[in-house]
């Protein structure tokens, strides 16, 4: 993975919001996400924590405020592009083999073609997949497919990874061998923001803390005093496993 010199990052988020037929869904969203830490969005259903992914994944466009990359740089959209990746609740999977679904990555992020094979292969066998190269994507267990998604992430080494509830669907050790990719991304020096219902995922995931609630963003925190005792009535309602509208 790159370097912090190197780095998209920092993601500022200044009065984001979002809004369709004059409703709004995110409202005034200012944040700034710095390198390092796996951030965590959190809130109730339709508090806007996907929508706030899909934003800042740059898939879709605010209707009001910015979002923007690399300290006010004035970085090549292609750049920001290339340097990111975004895994979704229900893998997006092309009708191929697993490792075709990465060699197509590799093509378009440039990659001579020789050395594609091996590289996919190698992404497979980092996420245990290797045996798996040649069967259709979409045949693939739900959570053979989210690890073939996070083996596809992982070739474009990127700066920020969007995760969209990965394991919502998933059983136990399906859940843990995303954890520990996740883990991987990590390690290798890859911004994890990712959104999660699952306390304990999150407990166990968590450097920091965004909560969102009715489209705003009402707290902000490190993990550990978070979930200790949150500052605000919405996030304690919600840890108390109270249902918030």
């Amino acid at each position: 993975m790159r370097h912090d010199l190197d780095t998209i990052l920092p993601l500022d988020l200044d009065r984001v919001g979002f809004a369709v037929e004059g409703r709004s869904l995110l409202d005034a969203i200012s944040v700034r996400l710095e390198g390092g830490s796996r951030t965590m969005v959190m809130g109730a259903n339709g508090a806007g924590k996907s929508l706030l992914l899909r934003l800042s994944h740059g898939l879709l466009t605010p209707t009001s405020g910015t979002v923007t990359w690399g300290n006010g740089a004035a970085l090549p959209p292609d750049r920001v592009r290339r340097r990111q990746a975004m895994v979704f609740q229900r893998p997006v999977l092309l009708r191929r083999s697993a490792v075709a679904n990465i060699r197509y990555v590799l093509g378009l992020l440039d990659v001579a073609r020789n050395r594609r094979q091996t590289m996919a292969m190698e992404a497979l066998d980092r996420f245990g997949l290797a045996d798996l190269a040649e069967r259709p994507a979409r045949v693939l267990s739900g959570g053979e497919q989210q690890r073939l998604a996070l083996a596809r992430a992982w070739v474009v080494e990127p700066d920020v990874l969007f995760l969209d509830e990965p394991t919502s669907s998933l059983d136990p050790a399906a859940t843990l061998a995303v954890e520990m990719a996740i883990h991987d991304f990590h390690a290798a020096g890859t911004k994890i923001i990712m959104t999660t219902h699952d306390l304990g995922q999150a407990r166990r995931l968590a450097d920091e803390v965004l909560f969102l609630s009715h489209g705003r963003l009402v707290e902000v925190s490190p993990a550990a005093p978070f979930f200790k005792g949150p500052a605000s009535a919405q996030a304690r309602a919600f840890l108390a496993g109270e249902l918030v509208y």
